[in-house]
């Protein structure tokens, strides 16, 4: 069987490996192409497009570069039809992904969508969007059923994927070394793997470095990006240390994180490291996602405990001082660790154990070759 995969950023193209992976267990004879990025890639897949040019946040950046995700669109279409798989496989990064769903269903193409757009977060009807033009939708948080419940949607519920992530992962002893840290401890700053996140959070993460000379900060970076845009915005913090493409092992051996909303908040969570959550974004894009917003929380962490776990600095209240004052109250001796360290547990505990890839990948070559849906 053939299978055509669509992944908009970094996390989607690691999801998108292990499920490519899952699907091989069960159909050897698979073949991939893909809009993703170096991890489809070594799974096997087909590389027609890397996500780095697509990775457009927020409302006014896609405005902006609307020409160009066009452009891509059609591309991308046209790609498919040339190739017609026996199956397409979404992987969130919803804008541009329900319009390939409609695409694909109007010629024919079976859709799978693996990692559910957050249609739970705004604009919710647009899952009755969803069950028009999606054959079958493969969710990994727990409310989601409920959710698309409501729309007459039965979905799968596979689990997490960043749980087999987890469960592969091995701890590198010589980390520690390689990355040129001291014994102090470490706080990690994980400020996200897009242009416009880290231009615009990282800066005020920094700001706080000073405050805790007690503690070595660390930065995840990601090598899908130019080591220039960190070199210029970390020129005046010549003691702060990065690590490329390191997040577990930099989590690891970390005592406390500043993260940016996104799937890091629980990654940071299943890895047990007390955390803020930080967001910043364009002024139009956070006035326009402000109004339509349909949750009470942007990490996934809170959203899935359904209460406030980990403090969370949106916009306006994502400054120097509170960014320190909550760092301060989730470190050891702080107010909050302990409290949010019992919380994680119940989490953990929530999202059950691995195997989220391999479940989604059986299920789907079960739906490709029997042509059951």
């Amino acid at each position: 069987m053939t299978y055509y995969l669509i992944a908009g950023e970094r996390s989607g193209d690691l999801h998108g490996a292990n499920l490519i992976r899952a699907i091989q267990h069960h159909d050897p004879q698979a073949s991939f192409r893909a809009y993703g990025g170096e991890q489809m890639q070594t799974a096997g897949a087909t590389l027609v497009r890397h996500y780095r040019e697509m990775a457009f946040m927020g409302f006014w950046e896609v405005a902006k570069n609307l020409g160009t995700i066009r452009r891509i669109l059609r591309e991308c279409q046209a790609d498919l039809l040339a190739n017609r798989p026996d199956a397409l496989i979404l992987i969130d990064y919803a804008g541009f992904n329900l319009r390939m769903a409609r695409f694909a269903k109007q010629h024919g193409i079976r859709v799978f969508y693996y990692i559910s757009p957050k249609v739970w977060a705004w604009n919710q009807r647009r899952a009755l969007k969803i069950k028009a033009s999606v054959d079958r939708l493969f969710t990994i948080l727990p409310f989601e059923t409920t959710f698309f419940a409501q729309f007459g949607y039965d979905v799968d519920y596979v689990g997490n994927p960043l749980l087999d992530a987890l469960a592969d992962f091995q701890p590198d002893p010589s980390f520690r070394d390689r990355a040129g840290l001291t014994d102090k401890p470490v706080v990690a700053l994980l400020p996200g793997s897009r242009l416009q996140e880290i231009t615009s959070i990282l800066p005020v993460m920094l700001t706080v470095v000073e405050r805790f000379p007690a503690y070595q900060f660390v930065v995840g970076t990601v090598s899908n990006l130019p080591a220039a845009v960190y070199d210029q915005l970390l020129a005046n913090y010549p003691a702060v240390k990065r690590v490329a493409d390191a997040a577990y092992n930099l989590l690891h051996v970390s005592t406390a994180a500043l993260v940016t909303s996104g799937t890091a908040t629980l990654e940071t969570a299943l890895l047990n490291v007390p955390q803020v959550v930080c967001y910043k974004t364009g002024f139009v894009s956070y006035e326009i996602a402000r109004r339509l917003i349909a949750v009470p929380y942007i990490s996934l962490v809170n959203l899935i405990a359904d209460r406030t776990v980990v403090t969370e600095l949106i916009q306006h209240d994502l400054t120097t001082d509170r960014t320190a004052a909550e760092l301060q109250a989730i470190l050891p001796g702080g107010s909050r660790r302990a409290d949010v360290l019992a919380d994680y547990a119940e989490i953990r505990e929530k999202m059950g154990g691995p195997g989220a890839s391999e479940r989604a990948g059986q299920r789907m070559v079960a739906l490709t070759q029997s042509d059951g849906l």
